[in-house]
């Protein structure tokens, strides 16, 4: 595969999904459009740049291309390295660091997973219940039924339930200059739901596979009526605090990020002015919610991701249920991947399986992705939000996690 090709359209807030209506095709063909070439500010260990030589490229040549900044945290075993191009703030030229916080978008998927899988383990719920059961009418209407609809269903994109970022009113306020206006604006997951249930589903449940950030809105849903708590209470106490990670939160309606942090960058991608760049680094992210309003960090998504991969986080047969795939294969989506429940696997030119999550929301694009035992990973963050940054996150785990004679 070459990741120049890859398939993602970046018109979804995370990660993409497929649409069919004619504003679409206009999203996509606006997210081709380029920036101007940038100067270019590396920061790497001169000990280690010959060892990452091929990844730091990749992070000059994003900048080069037009990104404001990207960086790239690699741990392998016990050895580490850290590679950044490009500035956190335009204005004030300070450079990308490891201890920036970010959003992180659609990680927040794998978290959601988690605690559900946990829920799973202790039997309060089953995988294959109904949405229906937990959510009694909630998914209804336009050809959606929760009676049949399961929850593992929601936490692999296989349930067919409308993504309601592809809404047509809605995407026209996220993807336009009419953010501007909307964007400390607050969403319940419930409205987000009704959105959805104003379309008609994508397909028959169990019957394709579709990227939908409903499937997670509902996941969150269910933890809350379920345990009688929040769903980001429950991340806090059942991942965040035994995990050590003090720089991840979920921020609710909180508006700004806490420091440091980069500056998040958008280019809208419908409307008259589809080129200027937006400072858009303080919005409220509960449009995004249980889908993909996560804040971390770089050293805090290794540690979560090794600790689900390594199988710290789960009994083995929810283990056994989050790695257990379908094909995304024919969806326009990440090429030579498959999905699991809340985390997906991709197969590099090389042949070498990467396995993790990645995410988008405004200004910010997220990949934590590494080997199946967690061992070798790469964290790595663009504070920009046009073009195709998933052929540069793709790029980047090419150079990364495969050998010089491979590529």
């Amino acid at each position: 595969m070459s990741p120049a090709n890859s398939r993602i359209s970046p018109r979804e807030h995370f990660t993409c999904m497929k649409g069919n209506r004619p504003m679409i095709k206009t999203l996509r063909t606006a997210a081709c459009l380029l920036a101007a070439a940038a100067a270019v500010t590396v920061s790497a260990s001169p000990a280690a740049a010959d060892d990452h030589a091929g990844l730091q490229r990749v992070l000059d040549q994003a900048v080069a291309d037009g990104m404001p900044g990207a960086m790239a945290d690699v741990r392998d075993g016990r050895r580490s390295w850290f590679g950044t191009a490009g500035v956190a703030d335009t204005e004030t030229g300070r450079k990308r660091s490891r201890q920036d916080y970010f959003r992180a978008g659609s990680t927040t998927k794998t978290f959601v997973a988690v605690v559900v899988l946990k829920l799973a383990a202790e039997g309060r719920l089953s995988l294959d219940d109904t949405v229906d059961k937990w959510l009694p009418g909630v998914v209804k209407g336009n050809g959606h039924d929760g009676s049949k609809i399961t929850v593992r269903q929601l936490l692999n994109q296989i349930s067919g339930v409308f993504p309601y970022t592809s809404d047509a009113d809605l995407a026209t306020k996220q993807w336009s200059t009419a953010f501007l206006k909307v964007r400390f604006n607050s969403y319940r997951p419930e409205d987000l739901v009704k959105t959805a249930m104003g379309n008609p589903p994508s397909f028959e449940p169990g019957k394709g596979w579709g990227y939908s950030n409903t499937n997670f809105i509902l996941a969150g849903m269910i933890i809350e009526k379920v345990t009688g708590r929040s769903y980001a209470d429950e991340i806090n106490r059942r991942i965040i605090r035994p995990l050590g990670l003090r720089k991840t939160y979920l921020p609710g309606e909180v508006t700004k990020l806490r420091k440091p942090h980069a500056r998040h960058y958008v280019k809208f991608l419908v409307g008259e002015d589809t080129t200027t760049p937006y400072d858009l680094t303080d919005m409220n992210p509960s449009w995004a919610g249980a889908a993909g309003s996560i804040v971390s960090t770089m050293g805090d998504l290794h540690t979560f991701y090794r600790a689900v991969l390594s199988g710290r986080l789960l009994p083995p047969a929810q283990q056994k249920e989050m790695f257990t795939t379908v094909s995304t294969k024919g969806v326009p989506w990440i090429d030579n991947t498959a999905y699991g429940l809340g985390i997906f696997s991709q197969k590099l030119s090389c042949g070498v399986t990467v396995w993790g999550n990645g995410g988008r929301i405004h200004g910010s694009w997220t990949y934590a992705m590494g080997t199946r035992d967690g061992r070798h990973m790469v964290v790595t963050n663009i504070n920009g939000d046009w073009g195709n940054p998933i052929s540069i996150l793709t790029e980047e785990m090419e150079a990364e996690m495969c050998p010089p004679r491979s590529r």
